[in-house]
């Protein structure tokens, strides 16, 4: 390891004040950047996000490009967020000839394909107190500091019962799936990335050639998947988190945790299974051999007796976009 876990918190830690420079005209290295927001059912959302995008803008220029990749929303989604002046496409029209897209994930992955930024910045869409300095400060430590390749977000996730009369919010009480799943595991199995406050937080940034160098999981184990394939490409030294204060979004069903907490697990799980776990598997067939399609189990008691339901659950990992590109490239010259 490059730098101890200890060294790295001190060293790799910041807190987006430290990168206000960057909204007064400060230095900053020459780079362009494009915010990437996946998008499911968030038109009463994403509507302020972009507001908010655009007023950064307007004094500091520091976005060159906003792309929206929905998920085809019934609610409108994509009409909110083109006329809230994004560029916006449809998940299931980027690369088409991977079919239909699976998820968040996917949904990243495809958007390199449109990404024209040095720097990609992925955000998550669901927020309700998305703030500029989400945005300055996830970036921040790559601007600033030519060593850095990726950064990630890190926060607290405050949590309140939804439709509970006089309920209170618990300060930390949201990323149950992080505290009780992501945390445990990177422990246990990858140590390195144990100084990372939100390890499954959706905003975070890196070189656009660092992501297209990597596989992404397609469901909610991109994040976690992300992060193990990042350190050993670039090493922990070249990692970097920014406090961002607290952050709210949409807190999900437990059944829909379960499901996120197997993901989770899953990704990493193949990670962990790569022969002498010292490189990324850039071919999802060097990876541990995990059926594609994961049945996953799910005994309930229900007010009218016990239950077993099965739910199917795909796992699909995308090859580096830069092999994807690379292989089209070489089919045409060929044609």
């Amino acid at each position: 390891m490059d730098i101890t876990v200890w060294e790295w918190f001190e060293q790799r830690s910041f807190h987006y004040r430290d990168f206000r420079g960057l909204t007064e005209g400060g230095d900053r290295l020459p780079l362009t950047t494009t915010l990437v927001l996946p998008t499911r059912n968030t038109a009463e959302t994403i509507g302020p996000i972009l507001d908010t995008v655009a007023r950064l803008n307007d004094r500091t220029g520091l976005i060159e490009q906003v792309v929206v990749v929905d998920a085809d929303s019934p609610d409108g989604t994509a009409d909110v967020a083109r006329a809230h002046g994004a560029e916006v496409y449809s998940e299931n029209e980027l690369l088409p000839e991977y079919g239909r897209a699976h998820g968040k994930g996917d949904a990243m992955w495809r958007s390199l394909s449109v990404a024209r930024g040095d720097i990609v910045m992925f955000a998550d869409s669901d927020s309700t107190d998305f703030r500029e300095h989400f945005v300055y400060g996830t970036l921040g430590p790559l601007l600033t500091n030519p060593d850095i390749q990726f950064s990630k977000a890190a926060f607290r996730r405050p949590f309140s019962q939804d439709g509970q009369s006089g309920a209170q919010p618990v300060a930390d009480g949201g990323g149950r799936v992080t505290e009780l799943m992501a945390k445990p595991l990177l422990n246990f199995f990858y140590p390195e990335l144990t100084g990372f406050v939100q390890p499954l937080a959706g905003e975070f940034a890196a070189y656009r050639e660092l992501l297209g160098g990597i596989p992404f999981a397609t469901g909610y184990g991109v994040e976690i998947a992300m992060m193990v394939d990042v350190l050993h490409e670039t090493g922990l030294s070249a990692m970097a988190q920014v406090d961002l204060e607290t952050r709210q979004n949409r807190h999900q069903p437990l059944f829909d945790l379960t499901r996120m907490s197997s993901a989770v697990l899953r990704a990493l799980g193949r990670r962990v299974h790569l022969a002498g776990r010292g490189a990324v598997a850039h071919d999802p067939s060097e990876m541990l051999a995990l059926p594609q399609r994961d049945v996953y189990l799910h005994a309930v008691g229900t007010p009218d007796g016990l239950r077993l339901d099965e739910h199917l659950v795909e796992l699909l990992e995308r090859p580096p976009l830069t092999h994807v590109l690379a292989a089209s490239e070489e089919r045409e010259t060929v044609a």
